[in-house]
């Protein structure tokens, strides 16, 4: 996993994990993923970003989902 090309600082954006060196935080790339952007679009729109930066974004979302315990929505 590429976790070092993550950052977590209580003084960079309230503490939300960010690509290093920059303000972006891991859970925008993810929406945007998610919204249907490409890799390139997203290269365009942050291109201070790499590559491996946006792998380890997904890298570090995925960790934390696996590490997150979610109540089941049946049980409410």
């Amino acid at each position: 996993m590429q976790m070092n090309r993550i950052e977590i600082d209580a003084r960079v954006c309230g503490g939300k994990p960010v690509i290093r060196g920059t303000r972006i935080p891991v859970a925008v790339l993810v929406d945007e993923l998610a919204e249907g952007r490409s890799w390139e679009d997203l290269r365009r729109g942050y291109p201070e970003l790499s590559e491996q930066d946006i792998r380890a974004a997904l890298q570090y979302a995925s960790a934390a989902i696996e590490h997150t315990e979610f109540a089941d929505a049946a049980a409410e």
